[in-house]
């Protein structure tokens, strides 16, 4: 296997949000080959038989070759929904079949990112690697944790995000601002503390272990090394999207009655009414990668891709979706 920059990289999920981060940063690392799993055509500006390759992870026969010549597999593909046979297969066995074309090409570093919501319900305080097993509460996160350890069982690497927010983002911002603007008051005073990251830097962790891989069967929290309190990531929101916030406090019992925003339910609640943090400094160590800005700080660059929230704060409906999927 080659290791370092002279890696050849098989990236799934390259059109989606985190996925086409991953992308870019690999690229702009100058790995030498980064071909790109794409189920159904090929957008414009992947084809070409180095670039793309055209499989569907739950058609194992259509994935024979995607892993030749490949020293790398970065597997960043996901369904997120309600529908539990879907996620089961494409999360789950679209990972096992994954898996057994990279065994015949002889190919073991995979490195697949999955998510914090794996933990199921919290809260969650600065909990560290290996201390607490998987409880998924959805089936797009029980699935993920199957694939989680099928990956694992197999030496490769997981990583485990909470809250990724960036350009693509359609979710994770959108719902702060939805909960917020509609919140009455401050659940707790706006204390509890959220882990999050950028999706450029997620992404960039992520090319760091491609070329320098971690030992195998490691799992990762990969998040910015500090929690921001739900109070200042409100703050943040105000400050460059225009979202209104709360004034006062309020309980959280006091909201059973109150209509939420579309698309969201009532454990979204959960996202900011209990500490959903997670200790992620060990990823940053063994990589050797420094964070950039905490969201407060680092949501500048990123609030051009974000529409008026304060006028239209609701979210994309997810069904089914999890907290941080």
């Amino acid at each position: 296997m080659v290791n370092g920059r002279n890696s050849r990289v098989l990236l799934t999920g390259a059109t989606g949000f985190i996925g086409s981060a991953v992308h870019h940063s690999l690229i702009r690392a100058g790995l030498p080959a980064v071909r790109r799993l794409i189920r159904g055509d090929v957008p414009t500006g992947l084809a070409g038989p180095a670039r793309a390759f055209r499989g569907d992870l739950t058609d194992p026969a259509s994935l024979r070759g995607s892993c030749d010549d490949i020293d790398v597999i970065v597997h960043a593909a996901s369904h997120v929904g309600a529908d539990a046979r879907r996620c089961r297969e494409v999360n789950h066995l679209g990972t096992c079949h994954l898996l057994a074309e990279a065994a015949r090409a002889d190919v073991r570093h995979v490195i697949y990112i999955s998510t914090a919501a794996v933990y199921g319900a919290g809260p969650h305080r600065g909990l560290t690697e290996g201390v607490r097993d998987p409880a998924p509460v959805s089936p797009t996160s029980a699935s993920r944790a199957a694939a989680e350890a099928e990956v694992l069982a197999r030496g490769g690497t997981v990583l485990r995000p909470h809250l990724v927010y960036g350009s693509g983002d359609r979710w994770v911002v959108p719902t702060l601002a939805a909960l917020l603007g509609w919140l009455p008051g401050w659940i707790d005073g706006g204390r509890p503390r959220l882990s999050m990251i950028g999706v450029h830097d997620l992404a960039r962790l992520v090319v760091a272990l491609v070329v320098t891989p971690a030992p195998p069967g490691t799992v990762y929290h990969a998040n910015h090394p500090d929690p921001v309190t739900v109070h200042a990531a409100g703050e943040a929101l105000a400050r460059h999207l225009g979202v209104r916030l709360p004034t006062g406090d309020v309980r959280a019992a006091a909201l059973a009655d109150l209509t939420l925003p579309p698309g969201l339910r009532r454990r979204h609640l959960d996202l900011i009414s209990m500490d959903h943090w997670y200790d992620s400094d060990r990823v940053w160590a063994a990589t050797g990668c420094r964070p950039g800005a905490a969201f407060p700080n680092d949501l500048a660059r990123a609030a051009q891709w974000y529409p008026d929230l304060a006028r239209a704060a609701s979210p994309t409906p997810h069904p089914g979706a999890d907290t941080c999927d």
